[in-house]
């Protein structure tokens, strides 16, 4: 149970309590759920159901982050607070949390039961999310107190299936000691998958969570989290399970494969994206799986936070601007070409590049043709990003062989990157394969044309201008390097000679809606109707799945 001072000497749960705090302030909430009403189908636009929610990741903003995982859990958690629902997040405490910059009270500890007869005692500790949001922090030093999230320079962390393994069932640990049974778990990626295997062999007459709805959304299907199978025992699931339709994948287990069986509903991060994932060239060996699921499968564009990426309002440009004053858009130009040393010119075109150096995101194409259309073509070029050295090398050498005409800075600044996306005409994005996409979103915003490979989330975000009057951007579709320059080349030939068409492509994007409200509002459909279908199911006495009623608990 959750214990305020807990008396058990263990090395692995830290028992400090923030100033003021006690166990005392540690309330249960109500236990017992109460079904979700199932509306008629004329009360359904008057009525709105309010939602238990609770999202469960590896990282959110600004507590953890690693990617644009951290980013979604936080805005979209904001935004269906704001949509009236009790929103909890939870995730690791781990020790890069830089403790001070937060108030973080602990609550108590917990036993975690795992496999083997394994127990390990966590803290729990919460903070928050934009001053109203509980954040709930797990708490284990041997998991979690170490310099990286998922790996450190040497490598990723061999324990990582025993870590999240840990994590994930700590989790329904916690919401049932607290007395907080959610109506839906919004499970994130591989590391936190197992919550939605976890309340399907749970033992439904005896699981609080009988009518929780699980929610498994895949960010990129590269990541699937696959290790060596002996770590079955430890997550206290049963041998049997292991086989090809559920935990099984060429002698390993991989946890995203078994989220994919065992979650009531999965979605994607784009809406392309969930249909380039049923196909084998894109699946990453999970497409057959996934279109056994397919009508359980969707795809909902990730938004952008508006209060922080709005020209209109953004503190860090020298100059903000919208779509009907773009003067402001001006000054960003010339304080980008001053900051990278580029030639002073506004009407040379800029083409920006903010990304992760990376053979996914169409670096190799890019460096065949670059230097060519430096040599060719009368624009700039600006880089900020970082990754594989191969590629940090040649923008390096790049940046002496071009100078006043091209300029990298390795490695990230979120000044930098707020005035690379203010301040070029252009922003490329040539990524061989792309889930959901946050540049040419950004870029838009901006009114910062996007020159892009048409995949993914490209697909469901930017319109070719070529192909009509409401486009924003431009696109190519076969991933060569040919088709790159082809792009290039045209998008700086029409700048040239037919700067209205840029403008009309200019105007449109900062026109668009990126808005989280507008995801929020879709991922808010989507939960009411996994929900309101598994009270269905319960009320008609119809398990999830009777073959899967192994115990979890030894």
């Amino acid at each position: 149970m959750i214990l305020a001072s807990s008396k058990r000497k263990t090395t692995t749960a830290t028992k400090k309590t923030a100033k003021g705090t006690s166990a005392k302030k540690v309330r249960a909430l109500q236990k017992d759920q109460q079904p979700v009403k199932e509306l008629k189908k004329e009360e359904r636009k008057e009525e709105k159901i309010r939602l238990k929610i609770l999202l469960v990741a590896s990282e959110c903003s600004p507590y953890a982050k690693v990617g644009g995982l951290a980013d979604m859990v936080f805005s979209l958690s904001r935004s269906l607070a704001k949509l009236d629902h009790e929103v909890k997040v939870i995730i690791p405490f781990y020790s890069v949390i830089d403790k001070s910059l937060y108030n973080i009270r602990f609550l108590g500890s917990a036993c975690v039961h795992m496999g083997c007869n394994c127990e390990h005692w966590i803290g729990l500790h919460e903070a928050s999310l934009d001053g109203n949001i509980p954040l709930w922090l797990v708490e284990y030093a041997d998991y979690f107190n170490r310099r990286g999230i998922y790996d450190e320079p040497g490598g990723e962390y061999k324990d990582n299936a025993y870590r999240f393994g840990m994590f994930s069932k700590a989790v329904l640990e916690i919401c049932k000691e607290m007395g907080w049974i959610p109506d839906v778990f919004h499970v994130n990626d591989w590391q936190t998958a197992l919550v939605s295997v976890f309340l399907k062999i749970w033992p439904n007459l005896l699981s609080p969570f009988k009518n929780s709805a699980s929610l498994l959304t895949i960010h990129n299907i590269c990541y699937q989290g696959k290790y060596d199978a002996v770590v079955l025992p430890y997550l206290g699931i049963d041998w049997k399970l292991f086989t090809a339709d559920t935990f099984e994948d060429y002698g390993q287990i991989n946890l995203l494969k078994a989220g994919i069986v065992y979650s009531d509903f999965i979605t994607t991060v784009s809406p392309t994206y969930a249909k380039e994932i049923l196909e084998p060239i894109g699946g990453a060996g999970l497409s057959e799986i996934l279109r056994k699921r397919a009508d359980r499968l969707m795809g909902i564009l990730n938004g952008v936070d508006m209060e922080v990426w709005n020209p209109k309002i953004d503190p860090l440009i020298p100059a903000n601007y919208d779509k009907t004053d773009l003067k402001g858009k001006l000054l960003c130009k010339e304080a980008l070409q001053e900051k990278f040393g580029l030639r002073k010119a506004t009407n040379i075109p800029i083409v920006g590049m903010v990304t992760r150096l990376h053979f996914q995101k169409g670096i190799s194409l890019l460096k065949s043709i670059l230097k060519e259309a430096l040599a060719t073509e009368d624009f700039q070029f600006v880089l900020l990003g970082e990754g594989e050295k191969e590629f940090e090398d040649f923008f390096r050498t790049l940046s002496m062989e071009f100078s006043g005409k091209a300029a990298s800075f390795i490695g990230f600044s979120e000044e930098l990157a707020h005035l690379i996306f203010a301040g070029s005409d252009f922003f490329l994005m040539p990524s061989l394969y792309e889930p959901c996409g946050l540049g040419q979103l950004y870029a838009q915003i901006y009114g910062t044309v996007p020159i892009a490979r048409a995949t993914g989330g490209i697909v469901d975000s930017v319109l070719d201008i070529r192909q009509g009057p409401s486009g924003t951007g431009f696109l190519f579709h076969q991933p060569e390097a040919t088709a790159l320059l082809e792009v290039l080349k045209t998008a700086l030939e029409l700048w040239k000679n037919k700067p209205q068409l840029i403008q009309t492509a200019r105007i449109n994007g900062m026109g668009k809606n990126f808005s989280w409200e507008e995801s929020a509002k879709k991922y808010e459909e989507l939960y009411t109707k996994i929900v309101q279908k598994k009270y269905s199911s319960i009320s008609a006495h119809t398990p999830h799945n009777p073959s899967l009623s192994a115990s979890l608990f030894p």
